[in-house]
């Protein structure tokens, strides 16, 4: 199965939920949809899916339009955040629903239903209801009874947020493999970077119903098209700068000049923004190779995040806020004037209409 949107969008009251969005998932393929809450993921969704109709465009399955077709005339699974099962029925009839819908054989139920148990850690719990389940099993139990039903299309709408850690972690590492051998097409929406990159696959970023990228995951980490893609791809915030190129210097809009070294040595004389990542600001030295010209400015601490592995310094420098993460735990305190540093070989520049100008070389975007 191929699923193309072909320039979909969706007014609802005069309000643009979804604007002029176009793309193509393959069979067999995991796509994820990143962006924060109310960026249109869920919409997105549910046009893919025909529990909604586009006011404009249309969704073609295998070359051939659906977009008026409803989605009990299409195959298609859906799992959402707050889960939704059988209040009456056992896990066991849960996840077996689909399947006698289908008019599966018995034999055939029980293999499925047993596997897809076992693989999410139900298989103690199949006679229980779901009120006799905590809300981490009873969203397990939906994304079973979505794995079970086999359909060409399965939607995952941020399925994993109400899980424990610990399995949530175990999830990320075994749903690619089942995504990859089932076959179908998988849309899954999260508003988390990490979780795009531990499932690997294609990841669109999304910005209020726009679509800003869509490609291979680790290429849209490293080579975001443009700035608002860096933006959503990025956690903590990116931080970000105006600038302006002239000659052999680089003007900040704090008014402080970096000689024009890294990626920004190549580029014309304009205004541009800049872009690195929180990983990538260092408040000492960072341990870089002998020839790396470090680039450095001050600013103000604004707060200091400790969570015992690592710390999130925010630094005011001039009217923008940066966020640093460093390793253990770093004893500053608000007021405080730090100076900060970073390789000019690890950022973004995004000229004015926020394409991507410049980029780090791939081995220091990672």
């Amino acid at each position: 199965m191929t699923l193309v949107l072909d320039k979909v969008s969706r007014r609802v009251g005069g309000q643009a939920h979804i604007e002029d969005v176009s793309l193509t998932l393959e069979r067999g393929s995991l796509n994820v949809l990143l962006g924060p809450t109310l960026s249109g993921k869920t919409s997105l969704m549910r046009l893919m899916a025909g529990l909604d109709q586009p006011t404009s465009g249309r969704v073609l399955v295998d070359g051939k339009d659906v977009t008026g077709l409803h989605v009990r005339n299409r195959s298609v699974a859906m799992v959402y955040q707050q889960f939704i099962n059988y209040p009456s029925l056992t896990v066991y009839e849960n996840i077996a629903s689909p399947l006698r819908v289908a008019r599966r054989s018995r034999a055939e139920i029980d293999r499925a239903v047993r596997e897809a148990a076992a693989l999410l850690k139900l298989a103690p719990y199949l006679d229980r209801t779901p009120q006799q389940l905590s809300g981490g099993q009873q969203q397990r139990t939906a994304i079973a009874r979505a794995l079970v039903k086999k359909a060409q299309l399965v939607l995952l709408d941020e399925p994993l947020a109400n899980l424990d850690y610990k399995l949530r972690e175990e999830l990320r590492e075994e749903l690619p493999r089942i995504f990859a051998e089932s076959g179908a097409v998988f849309v899954y929406a999260t508003t988390e970077p990490t979780e795009a990159l531990l499932l690997r696959g294609n990841t669109a970023t999304l910005w209020e119903g726009r679509l800003a990228q869509f490609g291979r995951t680790p290429d849209v980490y490293r080579r975001p098209a443009n700035l608002t893609s860096a933006r959503v791809f990025s956690d903590p915030p990116l931080n970000s700068m105006r600038v302006h190129k002239r000659g052999g210097q680089v003007v900040l809009a704090t008014g402080d000049h970096w000689p024009a070294r890294g990626v920004l040595a190549g580029l014309p004389d304009d205004h541009y923004t800049i872009g690195f990542r929180a990983d990538h600001l260092h408040l000492t030295g960072p341990a870089a190779p002998a020839d790396a010209e470090i680039l450095s400015i001050g600013g103000t601490v604004a707060v200091s995040e400790i969570t015992g592995s690592e710390s999130f310094v925010h630094v005011d420098v001039g009217s923008d806020r940066w966020v640093a993460v460093t390793r253990g735990v770093t004893t500053v305190e608000p007021g405080e004037r730090i100076e900060t540093f970073i390789d000019p070989r690890r950022i973004f520049v995004f000229g004015q209409d926020g394409s991507l100008a410049a980029a780090p070389p791939l081995a220091a975007a990672a």
